[in-house]
This record gives structure tokens, sequence and C-alpha cells, in this order.
């Protein structure tokens, strides 16, 4: 009889792993995730070089992490099972006080954030004649930890943006965001479901900025404020898949006082008229609304009285934060290039000098800032 039994397990298991092999082979192979907002691992290319260095195999491994049949409902059941177990946990992301998801922040490696403050510094060094600032600003757990579950460990990122000031010196003007947000830390300036800030946290970043630059930045009244989506469920909640979770409200500010703008994206060739992509709000993705989603290389011109204008031209090198941050800055400079570094490739020094640019501002936040090695690009 336990022979049979064992017969039957051996034979269900090598079943399983058959099928769950045929279906590997016969789905379609995903680019990008729409459940997860983000491009999937590509089939690995096999080269000596691949193979000797290990990179072909960890490639493999995540082909098939990324791959494997429905990965969404099997997140989806851990997430389910885990919230029976009471676990405040999954895949990186707490469950919080007030309705909040975080994502763990670890003590980063600080050699490599020190590479990385290196590389700023050595850029603004390097072009001296423009006005370099370098915005960062925390993610929701590092201003709210407190909201985190009982015992859930984090490191400060208070102390990594310190650490950053004092690391850039006088090199360039050094905007920390805790200075920014932490008095409005009772506002809702962050999403409660996503990695961003909120667009009244964008616009708070912004008086921070055009106070540095010695503008007169527009109040609040001086826009009409509409909520475009409240059904917004950012990547805390696709990444954690907690069930129960509020969607979050996504709020667009238009200024009274309406300014025609384009906005060129270098990537596709395509001029558009609009900052904003409607299209994305019914979508997963619905932060993508602000920009329509990453690009390299965009330029946005806007017609603005002579009167108003504080500069002519600006940079932005930035990571999403600053989506929702750049379509306050238009009320200011006709003439903004935004460089996402993640994806440029080119010589930001020609690029400024090609454009004749003497105006920089360097816009990220700290959990992105710290893992992220396009950084040394800069120089």
């Amino acid at each position: 009889m336990k022979q049979r039994t064992d017969r039957i397990l051996v034979v269900g298991f090598v079943a399983t792993l058959f099928l769950v092999g045929i279906t590997f082979f016969l789905l379609p192979v995903q680019r990008f995730s729409e459940l997860e907002n983000r491009y999937l691992q590509s089939a690995p290319h096999l080269t000596w070089d691949n193979l000797l260095s290990h990179t072909y195999a960890e490639e493999a491994e995540s082909f098939v992490t990324d791959h494997f049949p429905f990965r969404a409902k099997w997140v989806w059941v851990k997430s389910a099972v885990e919230q029976m177990r009471l676990q405040q946990e999954n895949n990186g992301i707490y469950k919080g006080k007030d309705g909040y998801l975080f994502e763990k922040f670890e003590a980063p490696d600080h050699k490599k954030v020190q590479q990385y403050t290196a590389a700023v510094k050595r850029f603004a060094d390097k072009n001296a004649e423009a006005k370099t600032t370098f915005l960062l600003a925390p993610t929701s757990v590092g201003l709210y930890n407190e909201r985190l579950p009982w015992l859930a460990p984090v490191y400060s990122q208070a102390e990594v943006n310190q650490t950053i000031a004092e690391d850039v010196g006088d090199s360039l003007t050094f905007i920390n965001g805790f200075d920014v947000l932490a008095p409005h830390a009772a506002e809702p300036i962050y999403y409660r479901t996503d990695h961003h800030w909120t667009t009244y946290g964008a616009y708070l970043a912004y008086v921070a900025y055009a106070k540095s630059m010695g503008w007169q930045p527009l109040s609040q009244s001086e826009f009409e404020i509409e909520t475009v989506s409240d059904s917004f469920l950012g990547s805390y909640h696709t990444r954690s898949q907690f069930i129960g979770v509020a969607p979050d409200s996504i709020q667009v500010y238009k200024p009274v006082h309406d300014v025609s703008t384009k906005m060129h994206i270098v990537d596709t060739g395509e001029t558009l008229t609009s900052m904003y992509d409607s299209s994305y709000l019914e979508k997963k993705d619905k932060y993508s609304y602000f920009l329509g989603g990453v690009h390299a290389l965009m330029k946005i011109t806007s017609q603005l009285d002579p009167k108003v204008i504080k500069q002519e031209k600006l940079l932005v090198i930035k990571d999403s934060y600053a989506h929702s941050v750049i379509p306050f800055l238009t009320q200011h400079v006709p003439e903004i290039h935004v460089i996402d570094i993640r994806y440029y490739n080119g010589s930001i020094s020609e690029y400024m000098a090609q454009n004749d640019i003497k105006d920089v501002l360097m816009l990220f936040n700290t959990a992105t800032f710290v893992d992220n090695a396009s950084i040394l690009k800069l120089n």
C-alpha cells in the first residue's frame, strides 16, 4: 500500500513539473507587467563572458521567476495566506497604520552612496558656471516610521540625507526633503499605496525650490485643484497584494491663468500639447498620468508672459518624483529640459553646453538615489 502511495506521489510530482514546464513554454513572453508596473527580465543570451561571470545564471533565474505561469495569482495567494497568519509584511512591503503601506528601507551600502554623492559633487564642480540644486526627498517610510507595524526594522533616511548633505558640501545648493515635508507631516503629502508623493507633496517641493531660486511661488489659490482619479492602487499595493486596502485619489493642480505648453519627447519624436496623459487613469499605472510616464529625454516649452519669466532654461535630472513637480516649474521657466539618468546615455555636460543651460535641478527620492548606479553616468 505504501509503495503504491509513493508511486502516486512521484507520478503526480513529475506530472506537475511537466505541466508547469509545458505551460511555461506555451504561454507568450510578456515584455511589461501591467500589474507590477515594470519591464520583465528578457530571455538571457548565452555567451562565454556571461557564462563565466555568472550573469547568464542570474538572468536565467530572473527570467524564470518573472515569467512563471500565473505568477500574479500566486503572488495574490501568498499575500492572502500571509494575512491569514496575521503577517504584516509581504514582498518587502509592510501594512502600517492609517491605511499606509510602506517599503522596507534597510541600511544602504555606504561605499556606493559615497560614490554616487561624489559623482554629484564632481558634476557640480565640472559645471561650475551653472547653478546646481539637489533636492533629495524622503519616501513615506522615512517620514512616517512611527506608523510601521510593531518592531518592523527601518533604517533612518534622515541620517542618509544628512550624510549626503555633508558630502556634497559647498559644491551645490542642497534642499533636504525632510525640512520641506516634515512641517506638513499631518497633511496628505504621500500616497498610501504608492511610493510617490501626492501632488500636494510635489507642490511643497516646488515652493521650496522656487524660494531657493528667489522666485515668488504661486499660492494654492492660484490653481484649480481637480481630483482626476479616486481608484489609484499604487506600486506598494501591487507588490504586496494586501486585501482591504483603500485606494488613493490623484489630484492635478491646473493654474487659473492657463499657459500654453508643448512637450517634445525625444525618445519617440512626439510633440504633445499637454503634460498629462489621461489614458493612464484607466490603467494600473495611474501615476504615469503625469508627463505620460518615464522618458529618457524631454523638452517642455511654455508660452509665458515675459514679466513672469524667472530664467530662460532649466535642466531637470530626475527620477519619477519629479513628474508631478515639473508642471509647476513651467509657470516660471519657458524652456525645461528633462533627463531621466536611468535611461539617458549621452554626455549631460555636452548637452548643457549645446543648449546653453545654466541652471540644473537634480530631484530624487532617497530610496532611489542610494540604489541607483546610473548616477555615475553624470560624469
